[in-house]
């Protein structure tokens, strides 16, 4: 069994002070909920303060982006070893909004992912389809080419901390959902994908979360599904209480 792993995304939203106040509202619902992982990923200036403030409760904390370098002279970048410091145990990696508005690319997500790995980081690699490639029967295609690329020159035994999501980036703050069956159905190109490049162990044991308006009326019929293994959550997650109706699904 894969536990599943639910993820906030909390974008370009909260100060320091908000980050705070978040975890101190959350924190009670979350005590004593081991049945899955929780993952939150704030901006990279309020990382600290979630951190301290999750202490001890179970809750790891993620950074929204990486550089593929490990110093350097790339000014507004972030390095793994830094997001380490400041106390991350994980990072997103290619997320649809990286693509849409700074150029990230399939050889980029290649590159940041090998050095997450490297680094010791648990990666959660962002891989979907837009709205015109979705009407145009392409998802399949973009999906393998997405994770083939991602996945190039990745050792089966590097692999493992890896953790996918599926964004159907048409469902993306749009308030649409792939339906269930959808999300599943991509889940398994994914699943399948992984297996040809890392073989069938390394592909069962990987968790693939869903990320397209996950929101609390829509996250069980999801999270039924065998082969979805959590939740990459965006809007839904920047209020405590929504956040814990969907880790309470």
């Amino acid at each position: 069994m894969r536990k599943k792993l639910i993820a906030a995304n909390w974008k370009m939203y909260k100060t320091p002070q908000q980050a705070k106040e978040f975890i101190g509202a959350f924190m009670p619902h979350a005590w004593g909920h081991t049945r899955d992982e929780i993952v939150i990923c704030p901006p990279y200036v309020c990382i600290p303060a979630t951190v301290e403030a999750a202490q001890g409760s179970g809750i790891a904390v993620g950074g929204q982006d990486l550089h593929w370098e490990q110093e350097g002279a790339y000014t507004g970048a972030i390095s793994a070893h830094m997001l380490m410091a400041a106390g991350c145990t994980h990072v997103i990696i290619g997320h649809s909004e990286r693509r849409q508005y700074f150029g990230e690319t399939d050889d980029t997500v290649n590159r940041k992912l090998k050095r997450a790995l490297s680094a010791g980081l648990k990666p959660i690699v962002c891989v979907g389809e837009v709205l015109q490639e979705r009407e145009a029967g392409q998802t399949d295609d973009v999906l393998r080419r997405q994770c083939s690329v991602a996945f190039r020159d990745i050792s089966g035994g590097d692999a493992i901390p890896v953790v996918m999501a599926y964004e159907p980036v048409w469902a993306i703050g749009t308030g649409k959902t792939a339906t269930p069956e959808m999300a599943a159905e991509a889940h398994a190109v994914i699943r399948a994908e992984a297996a040809k490049a890392f073989g069938e162990g390394v592909s069962t044991q990987m968790r693939i979360l869903y990320g397209g308006s996950v929101k609390p009326d829509n996250v069980k019929s999801l999270m039924s599904q065998p082969e979805i293994d959590g939740a990459l959550v965006g809007g839904a997650s920047l209020d405590p209480s929504s956040f814990a109706k969907i880790v309470k699904y």
